[in-house]
């Protein structure tokens, strides 16, 4: 298996249409999809698939296919993830993020919290759960997408689906923000996890930050940016 990290010098010898993996460092603002589409131009490639999407706020590990190696995308997403962020307490958004945020959508009292509180009640999630997905997901009904329907105002309504939780630690408190690190399986969502916590705790909270850290053995640490990647391919021409 040939991996594209941070670490590497030079793309000749990289056959994208055989395949290769590329961990890839995802910048906020952008959609998975942008993702792909931008390594697609930059590679020449058509063929370019991503092993679990990752919201437009969030950023880190984003694990990218190319050519016969899309064929084993799934063994990728079936390892375990982790994340690490921050939850803001005290407030819930639409989206169960901050992208809807404003001062507009309420305030409730955190007085009573403390790290010890937040983290009893976090055990609560380890384990296998059940939670719904935010409507503002790219779950699909009826042929759309969840948020294109909530976008338009209509109702969504999804059911709880299974996920798994290894471990989901809370530290460093600062009200109303608290970090976290929690490794989890494919199809968790962090931002239902957060606005589940906040529901259990009775004051609301929302996903204010998240990065994914890790996909089973592979690290954010050796990933490499979109900006890296055009300096290797225009370099590689030479």
């Amino acid at each position: 298996m040939k991996i594209i990290t941070k670490k590497t010098t030079d793309l000749r010898g990289f056959d994208f249409n055989e395949g290769v993996v590329i961990l890839m460092n995802k910048p906020i603002d952008w959609t998975s999809y942008k993702v792909v589409d931008k390594i697609k131009k930059i590679l020449k490639t058509k063929k370019v698939g991503h092993a679990g999407t990752l919201d437009p706020l969030a950023t880190g590990l984003l694990i990218l296919c190319t050519g016969k190696m899309t064929k084993k995308i799934h063994e990728f997403q079936n390892l375990l993830k982790e994340y690490r962020g921050k939850i803001y307490f005290g407030k819930k958004t639409p989206t169960m993020d901050r992208e809807s945020f404003n001062d507009s959508n309420g305030t409730n009292d955190i007085s009573y919290l403390s790290l010890g509180l937040i983290r009893e009640t976090a055990k609560k999630f380890v384990g296998e759960i059940e939670q719904i997905p935010p409507v503002h997901s790219a779950v699909w009904i009826n042929g759309k997408r969840a948020y294109e329907l909530a976008r338009k105002g209509k109702e969504v309504n999804l059911k709880p689906r299974k996920a798994f939780i290894e471990s989901f630690e809370i530290f460093n408190y600062e009200p109303p923000l608290a970090d976290f690190v929690v490794r989890c399986s494919k199809g968790t969502y962090a931002r239902s996890l957060a606005n589940d916590l906040g529901d259990s705790l009775g004051c609301g909270a929302f996903l204010y930050e998240l990065e994914r850290t890790a996909i089973g053995e592979f690290r954010i640490e050796d990933a490499i940016t979109v900006n890296e990647l055009i300096r290797l391919s225009k370099e590689s021409k030479n």
